[in-house]
């Protein structure tokens, strides 16, 4: 299964609860903060909630 990079690249502060708590489930605490998951359905939805706090890219 493919793997990809997910990187804060937008400030928590004024996200939502449930946003933040999706981005702590994913791994990340800071701004620019990188983490490497599989592409499976349950990240991939999990990236789709935050998708205008988060940079997405194919991991090498």
């Amino acid at each position: 299964m493919a793997k990809i990079q997910i990187t804060q690249v937008v400030s928590r502060i004024g996200a939502t609860a449930r946003q933040k708590a999706t981005l702590d489930a994913l791994g990340i605490h800071k701004m620019h903060q990188t983490k490497i998951h599989e592409a499976n359905p349950q990240i991939l939805g999990m990236v789709t909630k935050v998708k205008h706090l988060v940079k997405v890219e194919e991991a090498k």
